[in-house]
């Protein structure tokens, strides 16, 4: 894995962090789509199963290396609960009691939770740029939060469980810098989801009727088919692959165009208009990036 903790993200991480955006943006719409024909448990076991599956068989395909050394399993279970098995489950049932676009903006408060963390845990630096950048996407975030606070409020335990996975993930991140795992990225990747599932592939055979799959329309297969391949398989490779090559505030900002994208997803495939809100939150987003897209000038 990278170790470097660079303050600003390299061009040539510049077409895994647009692809990141796209495929998790639209994500929020594919995954509300999914658990309405598919049973919480149930998705996130095709999705992290299924996904990991994926990714060893083109790891073994192309005769990269898979093994974790044995010193490094308890720090890969560490993470991969964190990273894994709290997000997915408070984000899915999160999900399924608000609007897809409100819980992606939710979800993404990420950065709120991990650069105070980042500075108390692991001594970055909170320079003006951060700062700068911080406010810009916070500012955006509580724009798009703002405009449908009411819905909300007419799901507070939603908005508690998606919050809840937003903090997981801040510690997830946290933990993946201070104690990363000797292993390659991608084998790295594709173990993190399947040990992450274990208690959600239980949770789907003790609690929930497996059967009832054979019951879900085309839309909600094809939505399941989207998360296996894309916002898993490759997904999740490229999000570690940016988090462990950067600083975890330069992480965490370049996060945030991705609930901007999951609301316009939204839109368009729900049938939602944009107003105002959505139009500045995405410039005050894009605004946030290129503080940490934009290299400093060396004076």
């Amino acid at each position: 894995m990278d170790k470097g903790s660079q303050e600003h993200l390299p061009a040539r991480l510049w077409w895994v962090l647009v692809g990141l955006t796209l495929v998790w943006g639209c994500n929020w719409t594919a995954m509300k789509i999914a658990i309405a024909d598919v049973t919480p448990f149930t998705f996130r076991t095709l999705c992290l199963g299924l996904g990991s599956g994926v990714l060893f068989a083109f790891l073994r395909a192309s005769r990269q290396p898979l093994a974790i050394p044995r010193d490094q399993w308890k720090r890969l279970a560490l993470l991969a609960f964190f990273n894994i098995t709290c997000w997915n489950l408070l984000v899915v049932y999160g999900l399924s009691m608000m609007p897809s676009g409100r819980a992606a903006i939710l979800a993404y408060t990420m950065p709120a939770w991990a650069i105070p963390l980042s500075i108390l845990l692991l001594g970055e630096r909170l320079t003006a740029r951060k700062l700068l950048g911080l406010a810009l996407g916070m500012s955006g975030m509580a724009l798009l939060v703002w405009d449908e606070f009411h819905r909300i409020q007419g799901a507070p335990l939603g908005a508690l469980l998606v919050l809840g996975a937003a903090f997981t993930w801040a510690i997830g991140t946290i933990l993946q810098k201070k104690y990363p795992v000797r292993a390659p990225l991608a084998g790295y990747t594709a173990w993190l989801m399947l040990v992450g599932g274990v208690p959600i592939y239980l949770g789907a055979l003790f609690f929930e009727d497996v059967g009832k799959l054979a019951d879900i329309g085309l839309t909600s297969a094809l939505a399941v088919t989207y998360n296996v391949l894309l916002a898993f398989a490759w997904a999740h490779w490229a999000w570690i692959k940016i988090a462990t090559s950067v600083s975890v505030t330069v992480f965490s900002l370049s996060m945030l165009v991705i609930p901007v994208v999951g609301v316009f997803s939204g839109m368009l495939f729900l049938g939602e208009q944009p107003g105002w809100s959505e139009f500045a939150a995405l410039v005050f987003v894009l605004g946030s990036l290129a503080t940490v897209i934009v290299p400093k000038k060396k004076g």
